[in-house]
């Protein structure tokens, strides 16, 4: 029978949700992953008075309106430099979370994402649509950072019986940046010609909001104990995230990962792409990233509204179609937050890629014969819907998580370097093409798109292994074997106790709120 210490040890290294951890989570995903998804959907409501704006900026200065071809041209920039942004802002993670942390970079970028939140407000007074085309790239930057921090920093603060939960949700937070972007978007609210500068400047109060509140928070312990090498503060901070006070057996986890690491160092993305002991890791979060953009869910953010239309949707319902999809799309990302630590990241991978695929075959099909069939529109929009559901409880949702749990603490800023660098590409080489797409390939747009959910599903279903209730030191040697390595994790006990000693030997009051 086990003894009443070994059963609150047991208890204890479960983990559980802390007001501390909780507050942390929702802050940072909120300040961060929030704006990332109002950013995506904020041009998509007031496209048309956007466009209006720019034609009436262009008449003013050269006598003669824009002609269609110029229009289509800087609405793709519009559109496609915010993701470009996200790829420059991803090239900067490495240097940044290494440096000043995780919790240091999410404040850092927020001081920098009210600059162009500022300027897309004020673009109507200074008559200038070159200023919300340059500030879409800034903010794009800024999303580029967060939406690989937000992840990295929340992966390393949670419990690994919480860590797939707790990272659903900075995806959460996109959709639910995503559905307000299209709530305010809604014509008698932002969306009309007086209110779309407002519409979107209002990115710049999550950032203020994280500035003010996040610091109160501790930074990852994992950065600070193993890349700062202060095991006193690390282990408060982990006394504060847990809510007790005996973190030992976490905190010698956490020395055990960084002594059996310390052979491959610090990597950065070349030494990555060029490590055998992560081939597989690396392939796989770039397949899984690739499988997420160009999969074709930002072609119906960013362009849902003319997605509809063609669908058949009256001009006047088509706001509120799109604000339905967007709840749908927040509505099964909670879904998924409570079911993915019972069912697992590979069974929900594969079941949103099936789904994708399904839909998209069927989306076509529908808009081919919408015209000859009376009630075809009412299944497009379904297989909208359909397709949103699937996206949410595997591709929009999971990568993330499993980035972070695939690599190690030497790997995993670089890990998300290269992930993020492919997830902003993708996004943009959507964004950009997709309106191109639409004119020559027409209602054969989302065959494409089902092609690559196809080409995931097969990947996903014979590569990336189940890694929920894993310590990183186990999910590392399950994929070392497929490497065709073995990983030595093990350390002799004494060693490692006296590596700890001066950390463990601070006993400080646990601060948890």
């Amino acid at each position: 029978m086990p003894s009443d210490k070994e059963e609150k040890e047991a208890t204890d290294s479960k983990g559980r949700l802390t007001v501390v951890l909780a507050l942390a989570t929702l802050v940072s995903a909120f300040g961060s992953s929030f704006q990332y998804g109002y950013n995506v959907a904020s041009v998509n409501s007031p496209t048309l008075f956007m466009q209006e704006f720019y034609n009436r900026t262009f008449l003013h200065r050269y006598g003669v309106g824009m002609d269609e071809d110029h229009m289509t041209i800087l609405w793709s920039l519009t559109v496609s430099l915010y993701p470009l942004g996200g790829f420059f802002g991803s090239l900067l993670v490495g240097v940044l979370v290494n440096r000043i942390g995780r919790k240091g970079t999410l404040l850092f970028n927020n001081i920098f994402s009210i600059i162009p939140a500022l300027l897309m407000g004020t673009s109507e007074l200074s008559r200038s649509f070159e200023v919300i085309i340059v500030s879409r790239l800034l903010i794009g930057v800024c999303a580029g950072i967060s939406s690989n921090v937000v992840p990295m920093y929340l992966g390393e603060l949670a419990p690994k019986n919480l860590r797939g939960a707790i990272g659903v949700v900075p995806q959460l937070f996109i959709t639910v940046g995503i559905l307000t972007a299209q709530v305010f978007g809604i014509r008698s609210i932002l969306g009309n010609p007086e209110g779309w500068p407002i519409l979107l400047a209002l990115t710049g109060i999550p950032a203020v909001l994280e500035l003010l509140i996040l610091p109160l928070f501790p930074e990852s312990p994992r950065y600070t104990l193993i890349q700062k090498h202060n095991g006193e503060r690390a282990k408060k901070a982990l006394k504060r995230l847990r809510g007790f006070e005996n973190v030992d057996n976490e905190i010698r986890e956490m020395y055990l990962e960084d002594e059996s690491e310390k052979a491959e160092g610090h990597l950065s993305v070349l030494n990555l792409c060029s490590f055998r002991a992560l081939r597989w890791q690396l392939i796989s979060i770039v397949i899984m990233n690739m499988g997420q953009q160009l999969s074709g869910i930002n072609a119906i953010y960013y362009y849902a509204d003319n997605i509809y239309r063609k669908a058949g949707v009256e001009e006047n319902n088509i706001q509120y179609v799109t604000v339905g999809t967007g709840s749908v799309n927040v509505g099964m990302t909670i879904a998924a937050a409570f079911i993915v630590e019972s069912l697992g990241r590979r069974i929900l991978l594969l079941a949103g890629f099936g789904i994708c695929i399904l839909s998209s075959v069927v989306l076509t099909v529908a808009l081919n014969l919408q015209a000859t069939v009376s009630w075809m529109p009412y299944l497009s929009i379904a297989c909208i819907i359909m397709y949103v559901v699937g996206h949410a409880i595997g591709p929009s949702t999971i990568p993330n998580v499993v980035t972070t749990e695939m690599f190690r603490q030497s790997s995993r800023s670089a890990a998300f370097m290269v992930s993020g660098s492919v997830h902003w590409l993708s996004n943009f080489t959507v964004g950009l093409v997709f309106p191109f797409m639409e004119k020559g390939l027409k209602e054969f747009s989302f065959i494409v798109f089902s092609a690559v959910c196809l080409i995931a599903f097969i990947y996903i279903y014979i590569v990336v292994p189940e890694t929920k209730n894993k310590t990183f030191l186990e999910i590392s040697k399950i994929l070392a074997k497929r490497n065709g390595m073995e990983m030595e994790v093990e350390l002799d006990a004494k060693e490692v106790e006296d590596q700890q000693a001066p950390a463990l030997k601070q006993e400080t009051k646990s601060t948890c709120f």
